[in-house]
C-alpha cells in the first residue's frame, strides 16, 4: 500500500482536529459558555463564561439574602433561549420562610414567568429525583433547584448528569450546611443597595458576588448591577473600585444557547 501523501495527511489531520474541537467541549460540558458580558468577571471563568453543562452552587451570604441569591439566578436565566422552558424545583418544606416566586419580581429581572415549569417537592429525595429527571429530559434550557443538604457523592452525580446532558444546573444551597462539593462553580451572594430612580423605584438590582471556587478558573469578588431591559451586567459605579469601572466598549449580554 502506498504511503499517504503529505497533503492527504495534513488534510486528514485538519479534519480530525476540527472534529475533536467540536466533540471535546461537549464531552467536557461547556461547548458554548454563558458569559456575563463583563470582562473583569468573565476572565475568571473557564472559556470566558459559565460552563453550560455543569453544577453551579448559589449560596446566600446570610439568611436574609436568599431572595437576592435567587434574583441573581433569575437575571442569568433571563437571557437563555426563549424557545425552551426552564424547570424550577422548589421544596415546599424549604420555601416557608421565603414565600412563593412572584411573577412581577421575575419580570423585573427580565425573566418571563410563563417560561417556568415549577415543581414543588415534599422531601429531599423527591427534590433530587425531579432535578435529575429534568436534566435527563434535555427539554429545558436550564434547571434550577433548591436543597437544604448535599453530600459530596450526590454533588458528583449531579455534576456528571449536568455535564452529560450539556445543561446548566443552578442549585441554591444554604450556607450553614455547606460540605465538600464537585460543583463546577460556587457563588456566594450578598445583598447590595439597589440603584433607584428619582421616585425611589428600583431600576437596577445589585449584588455582592463572591466566586468562591471555580474549576479551571479563578476566584474573585465584585459588586455588580443588572439592567433587565438591556440584559446587561455591569460593575456598580456607586460602590465598585474606580480602577475596575466598566469601559464604554464593554460587550452587552447576548442571548446564549447551550449546545
Amino acid at each position: 500500500m502506498a504511503a499517504p501523501s503529505p497533503f492527504s495527511v495534513t488534510g486528514n489531520r485538519a479534519v480530525i482536529i476540527g472534529e475533536l474541537r467540536r466533540l471535546l467541549p461537549r464531552m467536557e460540558g461547556f461547548s458554548r459558555p454563558l458569559p456575563f458580558g463583563l470582562v473583569v468577571l468573565d476572565s475568571h471563568l473557564p472559556a470566558g463564561g459559565l460552563p453550560c453543562g455543569g453544577l453551579h452552587e448559589i449560596v446566600p451570604e446570610a439568611e436574609g439574602a436568599t431572595a437576592s441569591a435567587f434574583g441573581f439566578i433569575a437575571a442569568i436565566l433571563g437571557r437563555l433561549p426563549k424557545t425552551h422552558p426552564l424547570v424550577c424545583v422548589i421544596p415546599a418544606y424549604g420555601r416557608r420562610p421565603h414565600g412563593r416566586l412572584h411573577g412581577h419580581g421575575l419580570n423585573a429581572l427580565g425573566l418571563d414567568p410563563g417560561r417556568l415549569i415549577l415543581v414543588e417537592t415534599a422531601h429531599r429525595k423527591e427534590t433530587l429525583w425531579a432535578i435529575e429527571e429534568a436534566l435527563h429530559s434535555m427539554a429545558p434550557a436550564a434547571v434550577i433547584g433548591a436543597i437544604d443538604k448535599l453530600d459530596l457523592r450526590t454533588s458528583q452525580r449531579l455534576q456528571l448528569t449536568a455535564t452529560d446532558t450539556g445543561l446548566p444546573l443552578f442549585l441554591l444551597r444554604p450556607s450553614p450546611t455547606l460540605e465538600s462539593s464537585a460543583a463546577a462553580t460556587r457563588w456566594r451572594i450578598g445583598t447590595a443597595e439597589a440603584a433607584r430612580d428619582r421616585y425611589g423605584l428600583i431600576v437596577r438590582p445589585r449584588w455582592h458576588l463572591h466566586l468562591e471556587r471555580c474549576r479551571n478558573g479563578r476566584p474573585g469578588h465584585w459588586v455588580v448591577e443588572y439592567d433587565h431591559v438591556a440584559h446587561r451586567f455591569s460593575l456598580s459605579a456607586a460602590v465598585a473600585n474606580p480602577s475596575h469601572a466598566c469601559s464604554a466598549g464593554e460587550e452587552p449580554l447576548r442571548e446564549t444557547r447551550c449546545a
